[in-house]
């Protein structure tokens, strides 16, 4: 099984190639608003250096966000052309999963602008609540859910766990949500009313 895995729903642009669930190459790296440029590019590069072309993967795996507006756009489009154009089965992650990978218990708090956080409760890799809430609400939540901080600490003057972005897609690809309609497929953008239990 060769399986892709993009993220450009946030400030990284990450390229993972699997085999059987083994990593054979990767590309983590900071691109914020660049990821368009590079992806194609780097895409390509780790392609070739294990011998691989497109046509050979069997699976893309993808985070459907929360995240920037654009940036989820650009690996859901490539997504979503390998899944109609190639016949490649696709499937999501939340960037949530991403950040927290399967920690027993995890918080997730990405900035969502507007003196607000995406946020997230995470049990061994499965959000039990997703939202969006004001920044001075966060460490109430972070309160009432406790748990290994991920993220973007810096928002409430604390230091988040360092997050292993190929180490978490590696451990959480068994539950990675197959789409069965791609053409269906659209990004995960939360507002205050999609907050909700999983």
């Amino acid at each position: 099984m060769k399986s892709l895995m993009l993220d450009t729903s946030w400030k990284q642009l990450v390229i993972i190639l699997f085999e059987d669930g083994q990593v054979k190459a990767s590309l983590v790296e900071e691109a914020f608003k660049r990821q368009s440029e590079s992806l194609f590019v780097e895409l390509k590069r780790l392609l070739g250096e294990v011998g691989w072309k497109l046509k050979d993967l069997d699976e893309v795996i993808i985070t459907d966000g929360p995240g920037s507006y654009t940036g989820l756009r650009i690996a859901m489009t490539t997504a979503k052309l390998l899944g109609t154009q190639a016949d490649i089965k696709v499937k999501t992650l939340s960037t949530f999963q991403l950040y927290a990978g399967t920690a027993p218990a995890a918080n997730v708090i990405l900035d969502a602008r507007g003196g607000r956080v995406y946020a997230a409760h995470l049990e061994e890799g499965k959000p039990t609540w997703m939202g969006i809430l004001p920044l001075d609400q966060v460490e109430d939540f972070l309160k009432d859910n406790p748990g290994e901080l991920y993220g973007e600490g810096w928002l409430i003057d604390q230091q988040a766990n360092p997050s292993d972005f190929v180490e978490n897609v590696r451990l959480l690809l068994p539950v990675a949500e197959t789409v069965e309609n791609v053409h269906a497929l659209i990004p995960r953008y939360m507002k205050e009313s999609d907050s909700y239990k999983v």
